[in-house]
């Protein structure tokens, strides 16, 4: 019996064309699926058991099957094993490597200093030693050439940059985490399963002073121009989070709701906007404009830019 290859590599290259495998196959996003998902973590632990065992199986059942053999095809097997592979390349790279003399000729480069017995050997520094010191040499060169000659880039800029960059990482974490919207954040949402959860929350919690359709009761009318707090999403969000006026307002429910379902109540209200309930309460507080929304012209308006533009082409 000969193996082609040791153990000690055939073991990694199994498991790790194993790990390839399952990181090819299995839709984790943007993490490796053995950090997503722990029955991975779980799978590659018994894969990597399990090659380690057949190992020593395999081992087992090849030292007993030695020790029936008779002493003559006993000594043809060692023969033969003797001979297995080796990492002839290897050995020689790690010699050379690291540079240092055979015992037998250290009688050649031992040094006349004698203390208490305590001989110095004249070796010369490893090799590796010395090929990392020319490796720091040249990065050192090429960095006084980027940052000093050329003057790239300072410490300065780069930690700005890092800032800049970690701040529209956090931006972005906090535009589609939904539990960390706060007023500044929030934004009308418009999908079905946001609204149809706003509704939800309206009428378990909001009925009893708006009424089912918006039309109010001991709450504001819901479906007109005109707020109590000022209109929009960001407004409404406030008012339901930090509740209405002192002594004669809405509670606030930051207390009782999280802030993506204050956001989805929010935005469900607003679809109130422009219809028409069934017994509509008399409007109260005061037109509430938009600043942001682009501005409606008006048809004399677009006629007289027209004729403008008419005058001026002529």
């Amino acid at each position: 019996m000969r193996n082609s290859t040791p153990w000690w590599i055939r073991i990694p290259l199994i498991f790790f064309f194993i790990f390839g495998l399952v990181e090819y196959y299995v839709d984790s996003g943007d993490k490796p699926a053995f950090i997503e998902y722990p029955m991975v973590q779980l799978f590659l632990f018994m894969v990597l058991l399990i090659l380690i065992a057949i190992e020593l199986i395999v081992n087992s059942v090849e030292n007993v099957l030695f020790q029936t053999l008779p002493e003559d095809a006993k000594e043809r097997y060692l023969n033969a094993k003797s001979g297995s592979w080796s990492w002839a390349w290897g050995k020689r790279m790690y010699k050379k490597l690291l540079g240092s003399r055979p015992i037998e000729e250290e009688g050649e480069i031992i040094l006349d200093h004698n203390y208490d017995g305590i001989k110095e050997l004249d070796n010369k520094l490893p090799p590796w030693w010395v090929y990392l010191f020319y490796a720091t040499i040249l990065f050192g060169v090429v960095y006084m050439a980027r940052f000093h000659v050329f003057n790239d880039y300072t410490q300065d800029q780069e930690y700005e940059m890092e800032v800049a960059s970690a701040q529209a990482a956090i931006e972005e974490y906090r535009r589609t985490a939904k539990d960390l919207v706060d007023v500044n954040t929030v934004t009308l949402l418009t999908d079905a399963s946001d609204l149809n959860a706003g509704k939800v929350i309206f009428e378990t919690n909001c009925v009893v002073c708006h009424m089912a359709d918006g039309g109010g009761g001991i709450g504001p009318n819901l479906t007109d121009d005109y707020w109590i707090l000022g209109g929009g999403i960001k407004n409404v969000y406030r008012t339901i989070s930090e509740g209405g006026r002192d002594g004669k307002g809405m509670i606030a429910w930051k207390q009782s709701l999280k802030p993506a379902e204050i956001a989805q109540v929010a935005s469900y209200l607003l679809t109130f906007q422009g219809t028409t309930p069934a017994n509509p309460k008399a409007p109260e507080g005061e037109i509430w404009i938009d600043e942001n929304a682009p501005k409606e012209v008006s048809p004399q308006e677009e006629t007289l830019s027209d004729s403008t533009d008419v005058v001026m082409n002529e």
